[in-house]
């Protein structure tokens, strides 16, 4: 093997070594959800956004805030709530009169200029306060005045959602939802894990976390992460996979043109791959198979397809669409070449 291809074994080696020193540490407070951490990790690694839905008490909230402590890096929470204004996240120019009597205006920066946001309950302020997130989560920097300021690297937005409550809430729009890479579906812990929660938790103990990773080595794998290849083989996959989830396309299965209203656009297939490539670094593989694209078609999907009313009236959801899909989209043949 070329020593390329060692150094980047040796790198790969590390990055698994890492992840499983997180997932360690993040189970001193985080009681279950593997496959929760496991994607918000996937996100992290690929510069990504992720929503979290799930009802309260499910340590949405923790399961953030004790991956930011592992993480060397800056880390703010912003509480939406029906009042907060656009400037309360990119902040605002205050003018001042120094001792030299010549008034100027300073910039104050707001929470978004730090590295891992949570947004705690983002349906809960109006769309123009959602909308202070677009630009930031999309193109990395904010415009205040006349003057663009860069946000610092490494930046996520980790917004969490209450399905329950409707009332007084604002749902985000379909343009806001697919700049989230994944939508995560936090669901209520097994029997084992509930009887451990209710017994650590109430023994009135603090646990401590070490920190794993700095703000330049999650930059240096968020790179890694993207140089792993993909098969021409497996890129296929993902297009038939994408072209599938639309009722026009005249392959769609017959059930996706009956219960769809409108399916994914390419950016779904864009997160598809880099999902796979964070899935196969982070197992340590220097490749992208179908299962890493597999596990992360639903989290991927969930928020870029839309069901119609008689899929509603059938209780078909839009995760049993997906489960569908994976179902029965074959896989693309392999070229077979003369000897």
């Amino acid at each position: 093997m070329s020593t390329s291809g060692d150094r980047i074994t040796q790198l790969l080696d590390e990055f698994r070594h890492s992840r499983d020193v997180m997932l360690t540490e993040l189970n001193k407070s985080v009681i279950g959800q593997r496959d929760v951490i496991e994607q918000i990790m996937a996100a992290i690694f690929t510069r990504g956004h992720v929503l979290l839905v799930g009802v309260p008490g499910l340590a949405k909230t923790l399961m953030v805030s004790s991956i930011a402590k592992i993480l060397d890096v800056g880390f703010k929470r912003i509480q939406f709530t029906p009042d907060l204004m656009p400037s309360d996240i990119t902040g605002t120019n205050v003018l001042e009169e120094p001792e030299s009597g010549k008034r100027a205006f300073r910039f104050v920066a707001g929470p978004i200029f730090s590295n891992i946001i949570l947004a705690d309950e983002i349906n809960r302020t109006p769309p123009k306060t959602q909308a202070a997130l677009l630009q930031a989560m999309q193109e990395r920097e904010v415009t205040v005045g006349q003057e663009t300021l860069k946000l610092p690297e490494p930046f996520f937005v980790i917004a969490t959602q209450n399905p329950i409550e409707q009332e007084g809430t604002y749902p985000l729009p379909e343009a806001q939802l697919d700049r989230f890479m994944f939508n995560i579906q936090v669901d209520y812990p097994s029997l084992e894990e509930e009887e451990r929660i209710l017994g650590a938790t109430t023994k009135g103990e603090t646990t401590e976390l070490k920190k794993v990773l700095s703000g330049r080595a999650i930059v240096n794998l968020q790179k890694l992460v993207t140089s792993v290849p993909i098969s021409e083989y497996a890129i296929k996959y993902v297009a038939r996979l994408i072209r599938a989830t639309r009722p026009g396309d005249s392959k769609a299965p017959q059930f996706v043109k009956d219960l769809v209203d409108w399916g994914a656009g390419p950016r779904a297939g864009q997160n598809l791959i880099l999902g796979g490539k964070a899935m196969a670094a982070m197992d340590g593989r220097f490749s992208v198979s179908l299962d890493d694209i597999r596990k992360v078609a639903i989290p991927v999907l969930r928020h870029r397809i839309s069901t119609n009313f008689q899929a509603q009236a059938e209780g078909q959801s839009t995760e049993t669409v997906i489960r569908r899909l994976l179902t029965e989209i074959r896989e693309p043949e392999i070229p077979k070449y003369a000897s």
